[in-house]
């Protein structure tokens, strides 16, 4: 998947100053033997050539150290392009080429019981969803077939509007259409899972509002720390909970002013939405990929053409730029979900709660929506 898996979901920006920090062996047994989720991450190694959708034993054992059941990547396209459907057909056939080329690693998610075998079996559980609707739009039965190729999640906007509403950089703040109505309408008949992350805060007001069926906010932080258009109000993040749904955390510039999170930054958006939504209703969705890419300087380049591609296209959220890395470099290595777990024990987190944010209940709420 090499580069071209980096890119989608922004996988592409998880880089560092320097090589990864080396793994710390946690020093409880709980953690490997629960269900770790991220509910928004990406699919193959950042580091592999282009073209080559075989993960290397190496890249493998990398996979297995990071502790994950599973993960949901992201299907392109993402923002408004030229042929929107046929973005999406390629994006698809990659994913299940990728799949393909690892029938004994990895495993496509379709149900909750998928993601239970993918831990018996120690495979790695893919979970195929989109970061827009742009190639629906109108033709609603496309989401219907979506579903028969394995997608399983549909976010309803990222960042600019769509013909559903406005995403989070739309100044005039608009809502949702009545297509986004009828298309979160349609979602939920189909039993996919609504995503309301990237969304104006209207459409993610109104959409919560909406909902019938448990959805997420995959990724994202808390507005109440941070007032960043990426991040969720209190209000909406209750509203979300109240719908049995589940807020997930990111690992991203947008939890602070200066666009470089600490670790202490990432665990106060955590507590939180924990503490706003409940503990039964808060994930952690990195929105990097599943592993951390050193900053060569080829890596440091491609990550600045990167940004400068998104600026160039209006999908930038503010605080992106070709300095900025989308991670939280105190927790930019292999073991990310181990040390987070650990930290938060060391705050007084029964290992019960932690168990939930790592992933129980995202577990739940997919069970809810796709049964």
């Amino acid at each position: 998947m090499g580069r071209r898996s980096v890119l989608a979901g922004g996988a592409a920006a998880a880089l560092a100053a320097g090589a990864p920090a080396p793994a710390k062996r946690h020093t409880g047994n709980w953690f490997d033997r629960a269900i770790v989720i991220d509910a928004l991450s990406g699919s193959g190694d950042p580091e592999a050539p282009q073209g080559v959708t075989r993960l290397s034993d190496e890249s493998w054992s990398r996979l297995v150290a990071t502790g994950l059941t599973a993960v949901r990547t992201t299907l392109l396209p993402v923002g408004n392009v030229p042929d929107p459907w046929a973005v999406f057909q390629q994006s698809i056939a990659d994913e299940r080429a990728l799949l393909a080329a690892n029938p004994e690693r990895l495993l496509l998610v379709r149900s909750a019981a998928d993601i239970l075998k993918a831990k018996r079996e120690g495979r790695h559980g893919l979970i195929l969803g989109t970061q827009d609707t742009v190639m629906v739009g109108p033709a609603l039965d496309r989401l219907a077939e979506m579903k028969t190729l394995g997608v399983t999640t549909v976010q309803l906007t990222y960042n600019n509007a769509n013909l559903a509403g406005d995403g989070a950089l739309e100044t005039r703040n608009a809502g949702l259409t009545k297509l986004g109505r009828a298309t979160i309408e349609r979602v939920e008949a189909e039993k996919l899972l609504l995503d309301l992350s990237h969304g104006g805060a209207r459409t993610m007001a109104e959409g919560a509002a909406q909902a019938r069926r448990p959805l997420v906010i995959s990724h994202t932080g808390a507005r109440a720390l941070h007032d960043h258009p990426r991040n969720t109000d209190d209000a909406t993040i209750r509203a979300v909970a109240e719908k049995g749904g589940v807020v997930g955390v990111y690992f991203m510039p947008f939890l602070v002013p200066d666009s470089r999170p600490r670790g202490e930054d990432l665990l106060r958006h955590v507590e939180h939405v924990a503490n706003v939504a409940g503990e039964d209703h808060v994930a952690i969705g990195t929105d990097n990929g599943p592993l951390p890419v050193v900053l060569t300087p080829e890596a440091r380049e491609f990550h600045r053409k990167w940004v400068l591609e998104r600026i160039k296209a209006g999908i930038a959220s503010p605080g992106e730029a070709p300095d900025v890395f989308n991670i939280v470099a105190d927790y930019h290595s292999v073991d990310r979900y181990r040390r987070l777990s650990r930290d938060l024990e060391r705050r007084g987190w029964p290992v019960r709660r932690i168990e939930k944010l790592m992933g129980a209940n995202l577990l739940r709420v997919y069970r809810d929506a796709w049964s």
